[in-house]
């Protein structure tokens, strides 16, 4: 009997999670999808490399909009139960509210694992598969993706980019300048290059020039190079932190810390995603004060709304706290969790209150 309840009202919130992050995705792919038509005609980008584009990202909107198709959901769901007096039945029956909540969140546990694993590893194989759809499709360059990184020609010249960081700094460089009869004439090799409009600025550099019968080796600090990668394409190639997987977040923090280098914007982010499952199951647990309390009578329509206000305003000041991390130097992971932990609050808040209410109404 217990576990058949509990699948009972699991079965319904996820119903209504599911039914919302669907409808959101519908939402968020056709104005995708508007801005893409947009870039159609440049290139040989067409419409179906388009709407593959669109395709290819929901995965990451899969990630991004969960914690709210949670909380819109579970309010859905639990309001289903509410408006068909089901929930007061099972209170009737002696089903006490904690159960309940125990109920939510144990569904909510199991879609969050596989949302983890949509977020974590397969968003971000098919973000890189879209960029790299996208940028040779919008690139004048020969460009070739291998497992030894980005090639790119230029007339008789090779590059070749072994990885382009976050911030689209290009790092482990090698270019290789052609003569006639595809003969060697000089190889370069850069530890980093960085866009300083109108060329590229090399640094950590070795270049090797071969003529008759002698190979000339010069280091540069320095060096100017014209045509590295187009400028226009860094957008496209370069993936921001919120998309990248936390174990790639962590490496790159390490990199730019021994490097002596600002990490604050990739530390958020990386806690940002540890923070991130926690955030998932503070929505459900704030769904159900709300359908116990005042929101236990009202349509559908009303919930909604609710749940996408604090929806809403959670998401503005999730990011309020990223950007004044970053500003003002706060600690990463204090920004990063401190709106789940007060919303946390709340939700422990408004659930000890609804529960006294419901339970001195009881007795009275």
């Amino acid at each position: 009997m217990t576990n058949l309840l509990d699948r009972y009202i699991g079965r319904s919130v996820a119903l209504g999670m599911l039914m919302v992050l669907a409808l959101l995705l519908v939402l968020l792919g056709f104005f995708s999808v508007l801005g893409e038509l947009e870039e159609v005609g440049k290139g040989s980008y067409t419409t179906s490399k388009a709407f593959t584009y669109v395709l290819l990202i929901l995965p990451r909107y899969t990630y991004e909009i969960f914690p709210v198709a949670t909380l819109l959901g579970s309010l859905i769901g639990l309001g289903a139960l509410a408006n068909n007096s089901e929930l007061i039945a099972m209170r009737a029956a002696g089903v006490s509210i904690s159960r309940i909540v125990g109920a939510v969140l144990k569904t909510g546990f199991v879609m969050l694992l596989v949302i983890l694993a949509v977020g974590e590893l397969l968003a971000p194989v098919t973000e890189q598969r879209a960029q790299r759809m996208k940028m040779d499709a919008l690139s004048n360059q020969v460009t070739l993706q291998t497992k030894y990184g980005f090639w790119a020609r230029d007339g008789d010249t090779f590059i070749n980019i072994r990885r382009i960081l976050p911030d689209s700094t290009l790092a482990d460089i090698s270019i290789f300048e052609y003569g006639v009869g595809r003969k060697l004439l000089r190889a370069t090799h850069a530890d980093t290059a960085r866009y300083v409009d109108p060329e590229w600025e090399l640094e950590g550099v070795e270049q090797s020039e071969f003529g008759a019968g002698r190979i000339t080796t010069n280091r540069l600090e320095r060096l100017r190079w014209p045509t590295l990668l187009e400028p226009a394409l860094l957008d496209v190639v370069t993936v921001q932190p919120h998309m990248l997987p936390a174990w790639d977040l962590w490496s790159y923090i390490r990199y730019l810390t021994e490097n002596g280098q600002d990490a604050a914007t990739y530390e958020v982010a990386f806690w940002g995603k540890l923070v991130s499952p926690l955030v998932t199951l503070v929505m459900l647990f704030l769904s159900v004060p709300f359908v116990f309390g005042a929101l236990r009578s009202v349509s559908i329509g009303q919930r909604i709304f609710t749940g996408a206000v604090i929806g809403t305003v959670f998401y503005l000041v999730n990011r309020a706290f990223s950007y004044l991390a970053v500003v003002y130097d706060i600690n990463p992971l204090f920004a990063a969790s401190f709106p789940t932990l007060f919303c946390l609050f709340l939700a422990f808040w408004f659930f000890g209150f609804f529960a006294g209410c419901i339970e001195g109404k009881a007795k009275g």
